[in-house]
């Protein structure tokens, strides 16, 4: 038996899932988190072989979740299966951790196949992510050059967060989440942080 702990801040989703997963006879959810202090909290203790991971949660973001995760429990597979687009932090993110990255428009089908995938220890990776894997060089874009770190504090900007909230969440000193801010605009050719936004909004990562 594969037991899920599943991670969304919208309880419509976390039901969803839970209908889904109690449907197939080799699987079952074994705990569940609104928000990521209590994805973290949970798992410090709780048994389980594979997070099912949303990237918008309150509290602690999805990002921050998936790289304290890989401290907590560096074997732990995680599918996030978010709203945003595969091109926008797929790589980003299973660079950073995640055995799997799927959109919420996938097929059911297809979150149950990356779950028993993953619970094996082997990634699971759409056709549209193996290829960009394959895109290297001056062929990315701007934002998908930026590291882990700097790609979580990007997320944050294009959010709406401040400087401070970034801090508190990504547990950084101000200075640190200054720093990473500097190397954001280089990278992106921005000089101030409404650039960096219209950057976003340019790339097609935020409407």
């Amino acid at each position: 038996m594969i037991r899920v702990f599943i991670a969304d801040d919208h309880s419509i989703v976390r039901d969803g899932l839970r209908q889904l997963i109690a449907a197939s006879s080799d699987l079952s959810v074994v705990g569940e988190a609104a928000d990521g202090r209590q994805v973290l909290t949970a798992l410090e203790t709780l048994e389980c072989d594979v997070v099912i991971l949303d990237l918008s949660l309150p509290r602690v973001g999805g990002p921050e979740v998936l790289r304290r995760l890989r401290a907590l429990r560096p074997t732990l597979p995680v599918v996030v299966l978010t709203m945003y687009p595969e091109d926008q932090y797929a790589v980003t993110l299973l660079r950073s951790g995640a055995s799997a990255y799927l959109c919420k428009d996938r097929p059911s089908t297809e979150v149950l196949d990356a779950i028993r995938k993953v619970a094996t220890g082997r990634p699971y990776l759409t056709e549209t992510i193996a290829q960009r894997f394959l895109t290297v060089g001056d062929d990315q874009p701007p934002h998908a050059k930026l590291t882990a770190r700097e790609h979580q504090v990007f997320t944050l900007i294009i959010q709406g967060r401040t400087s401070s909230e970034i801090a508190a969440e990504l547990d950084l000193t101000a200075g640190t989440v200054s720093n990473h801010l500097a190397k954001i605009k280089e990278k992106l050719d921005s000089h101030s942080l409404a650039d960096v936004v219209r950057y976003a909004h340019r790339a097609g990562l935020i409407d």
